[in-house]
């Protein structure tokens, strides 16, 4: 049996120069598959840049609803919006779940998927959402499930690997439910997704040892993904996120000799949630 590893970086898009630290992260490290947003933008772009550059890494669609603008027109998700058009924050959003019209989401996130198709010229690979947002309510998953269906790509295991059934990542008010729902739905539609879920390389966590950890602990078979978020750091994105230098710190780590060495060492193939799809 064969150890395979997704490093997935979050976050294609976000800016240009997060999109370009995550191909050279692809280029000169381990990181083998994104997910892109694909409501900033500058994405087509980068996405074509992605294409010449760096074929062989997986690309994805990182569902938004807490980050910039819609793609509709704010008249056409009244529900996602705020008065000046843009979607809510993190914690307004959790605040607001229950008034969520889950037929707005999910024409909203059809729009994203969309327009990577056509940007990228292929469906994605899999889906996953900024801020986990698409597994806040059974209803924001089930779209997210549905959609992976209708275009027959895998999505992001929503239990991490580490600590049991942890939801290290999603807002403390929504994890109750979300053990409620989640199994359920995941026996239902039983979607492709990775045998387990590694979270923990971010933030003050982001560290050589850290990954160095996860990847030593990896179990003797199966699908595993470990998410991350390199990128360049600039004014505008420091300005206009928490995490901005914090991916500069992450490129550094993924693009070091010792953690390709580490992952050879255990004879793991580095994938995209591509093989994950072919597998089931």
């Amino acid at each position: 049996m064969t150890l395979r590893l997704i490093i997935n970086s979050d976050d294609y898009g976000r800016s240009s120069e997060v999109s370009r630290g995550i191909r050279e992260a692809h280029l000169r490290g381990v990181v083998s598959s994104t997910t892109c947003m694909m409501n900033f933008p500058n994405v087509v772009d980068d996405l074509a840049l992605a294409r010449a550059e760096t074929p062989e890494l997986g690309l994805g669609v990182h569902l938004v609803l807490t980050a910039g603008r819609p793609l509709l027109p704010a008249d056409q998700v009244p529900t996602l919006v705020n008065p000046t058009g843009g979607f809510f924050k993190l914690d307004q959003l959790v605040a607001r779940l229950d008034t969520l019209d889950p037929s707005e989401v999910k024409a909203e996130w059809r729009a994203q998927i969309e327009k990577f198709i056509q940007a990228a010229g292929r469906k994605p690979t899999h889906l996953d959402s900024h801020h986990h947002s698409s597994y806040f309510t059974a209803d924001l998953f089930q779209n997210m499930l549905d959609l992976a269906l209708e275009y027959d790509c895998a999505i992001r295991q929503i239990f991490c690997q580490e600590n049991g059934d942890s939801l290290n990542g999603l807002p403390w008010a929504v994890q109750a439910s979300v053990r409620q729902f989640a199994p359920a739905l995941m026996g239902e539609y039983a979607p492709p997704t990775t045998d387990g879920f590694y979270t923990t390389f971010y933030d003050d966590w982001a560290t050589k040892e850290e990954l160095l950890r996860i990847i030593g602990s990896l179990p003797e078979t199966g699908t595993y993904e470990i998410m991350c978020h390199p990128g360049y750091s600039d004014a505008a994105l420091l300005a206009s996120t928490v995490y901005a230098s914090q991916r500069d710190r992450e490129l550094a780590i993924l693009t070091d000799p010792d953690i390709r060495q580490a992952i050879a060492a255990r004879q793991i193939e580095l994938v995209t949630f591509a093989e994950v799809a072919d597998s089931k």
